[in-house]
């Protein structure tokens, strides 16, 4: 019998051993797609934390937008290392400048909501029309509710309904909002600007 349990406390650690498995850096394309449905924070808590270090490389020193705003949401969130909402909001805002759709989205939001930082409804259309421009869904759906609420310039409502217009849109929850945000543009907007649009 004692023979038996020495044999099971030595299988031990060997489990244990088994059990951690080294996870391999995400590539770009993968972050991008995680980042897009709001999963790369869960992918980096699922990982046991394992990538800090090479996600901070990447953000700091290879300056890659989609690890910056990584980057940066960890440390506003407080994500695996200590929160510091300053220094996570700064790298979000590098992602941003470098052209991250979804980097453009989220800090539209904040300005939007003042999550964070002062409310400034100027810098929060200006950051959502980049991002509508570049085709992010979010992005497009905050975009029109703020224009057709009147915010942002004369141009904003036309963007946004043609974006609108042209989106593939497979959720059906963001489908019916989307509809719900075109018939609300199109009551707004001159019937021959809705014309030229749904012609396109």
């Amino acid at each position: 019998m004692k023979y038996l349990i020495s044999l099971m406390f030595l299988a031990l650690p060997v489990m244990a051993a088994e059990e951690v498995q080294p996870v391999q850096v995400y590539d770009q394309d993968e972050l991008l797609e995680l980042i897009a449905i709001n999963k790369h924070l869960r992918r980096v808590l699922d990982d046991d934390c394992q990538l800090v270090q090479d996600i901070e490389a990447r953000a700091e020193v290879a300056k890659v937008p989609a690890y910056e705003f990584t980057w940066g949401d960890m440390l506003a969130h407080g994500i695996c290392v200590p929160t510091n909402v300053t220094l996570g909001i700064t790298y979000i805002e590098r992602a941003a400048n470098q052209g991250l759709p979804e980097a453009m989205e989220q800090l539209g939001r904040y300005y939007a909501t003042g999550k964070w930082v002062q409310t400034d409804m100027h810098r929060a259309m200006t950051l959502l029309r980049m991002a509508t421009r570049s085709h992010n869904l979010k992005a497009t759906l905050r975009f029109a509710d703020l224009a057709s609420k009147g915010y942002g310039i004369p141009e904003d409502k036309e963007l946004a309904l043609t974006e609108l217009k042209n989106a593939i849109i497979p959720d059906k929850g963001k489908w019916q909002q989307a509809h719900q945000m075109v018939a609300r543009l199109e009551k707004q907007l001159p019937p021959s600007v809705v014309a030229r649009i749904s012609q396109r």
